[in-house]
């Protein structure tokens, strides 16, 4: 099942199965589709990211994840301690 691009007798373009064209549409090239319906101009604009300038996801190449966790102040300093003293947690719950 193969998509073809066709244009109706009213000037609309779409992309349809090739099975689904009724007799007055015309099947046109994938470069005229894209500049009838806009596509092109679209693409050339703005690129990835959404419709408006600077619109999506941001990339962030350099910057590493950053983990938060919510502790209180004695569980903290129990989780320094126990880097400090490369303490086993899987021995100490042994015991």
């Amino acid at each position: 099942m193969d998509y073809v691009f066709v244009k109706d007798s009213d000037g609309y373009v779409f992309k349809k199965l090739e099975s689904e064209i009724s007799p007055d549409e015309k099947i046109i090239s994938e470069k005229e589709y894209m500049k009838i319906s806009g596509l092109a101009s679209y693409e050339k604009k703005f690129g990835h990211g959404g419709a408006r300038e600077n619109a999506g996801r941001k990339q962030k190449f350099a910057l590493p994840l950053k983990f938060q966790i919510r502790v209180t102040k004695e569980e903290k300093d129990f989780i320094a301690y126990a880097r400090e003293h490369n303490l086993n947690y899987s021995a100490l719950m042994q015991m």
